[in-house]
């Protein structure tokens, strides 16, 4: 399918920035402009509230967002994309309300610490801090502890996947779904959607060499399934899972490549594919297949939070 109009629109306001390439400047420049890029606000929500809660190195930010009602929520983990090295709570905004509303839960949206300054495993423990603080604390914030899910989008999807693959090998929190949006699964830049992506559609195939190479010390931890997904053994006992990917991003087959292996390991698992749309389009706000996108993230959410959690009474 031809690009979608709304897609080249924002594509071509980005383009009016004249912002260099992520890898062609510091990781601290890459960050500043980033910001400058524009933003699609999210609807409003009860309550927004920044916190600081325990991490493993320090203290790690995350911004909590309340849906209307009365409560306990269940709860959304939600990681930032940009390639493990741009992104912050701010740009997560948008996403992170929309969610709340729309699948009626509580997001603890995780501003992990970024590469290189912090390299794997920092911002993925940094993920399961937050998300374990809120599983724990769940009373404080008026949240249900046992009804969890976890996402993101590009590396935040990356680091979904993996906190996923660390809950089963720690035990727990149970995890009713994880939301992978254009998620990084692999270190593997010869597949089709690289070849066919690789420039022109906003993500390049040499900014994501250059991401990797900021967010991974060196080759062992290429082989470290929390750091790439697709390493992993077995994804038998995975949660349910939604994947999302754009037909012009570079991550496109990764992604698809891990719902697939998902399925094959007997997973609950939903592969949508949008058509003319480019990476990064679920939080882009005029473009029509990104609200859509995020209206099949919402349901998703409700559909797994309305079959997880504990008894009632009536039970």
């Amino acid at each position: 399918m031809p690009l979608d109009p709304q897609v080249i629109k924002v594509m071509e306001q980005v383009a009016a920035l004249g912002l260099p390439a992520a890898y062609t400047v510091s990781p601290a420049h890459a960050r500043a402009n980033a910001k400058l890029r524009p933003r699609s606000p999210g609807p409003e929500v009860a309550k927004v509230e920044d916190r600081a809660i325990p991490g493993p190195d320090g203290d790690v930010p995350v911004r909590i967002y309340t849906p209307e009602g009365d409560g306990p929520f269940p709860i959304l983990a939600w990681y930032h994309g940009g390639g493990w090295v741009v992104g912050d709570l701010d740009s997560a905004d948008g996403t992170a309300r929309n969610l709340c509303v729309g699948g009626q839960c509580l997001v603890v949206s995780v501003d992990y610490r970024l590469a290189p300054d912090t390299k794997f495993p920092g911002p993925a423990e940094d993920c399961w801090s937050a998300t374990t603080w809120a599983v724990d604390n769940a009373s404080s914030i008026n949240a249900d502890p046992s009804r969890l899910a976890v996402g993101g989008d590009s590396a935040g999807g990356n680091l979904a996947a993996g906190i996923a693959l660390m809950a089963a090998d720690r035990g727990g929190p149970e995890i009713a779904l994880q939301l992978l949006v254009y998620p990084v699964t692999d270190v593997n830049f010869t597949t089709v959607s690289y070849g066919e992506n690789a420039e022109g559609y906003s993500l390049t195939k040499t900014t994501m060499e250059w991401y990797w190479d900021q967010y991974l010390s060196g080759k062992e931890d290429a082989t470290n399934p929390y750091a790439v997904p697709m390493q992993a053994n077995s994804l038998a006992g995975q949660p349910a899972a939604l994947v999302i990917t754009a037909e012009y991003d570079p991550l496109r087959d990764e992604g698809e490549a891990y719902a697939k292996r998902l399925e094959e390991a007997g997973v609950e698992t939903t592969a949508t594919r949008y058509d003319g749309v480019i990476h990064g389009f679920f939080s882009m706000g005029a473009v029509d297949k990104g609200q859509q996108a995020v209206d099949e993230a919402s349901a998703a959410l409700r559909t797994a939070f309305a079959r997880s959690g504990a008894p009632s009474a009536a039970d």
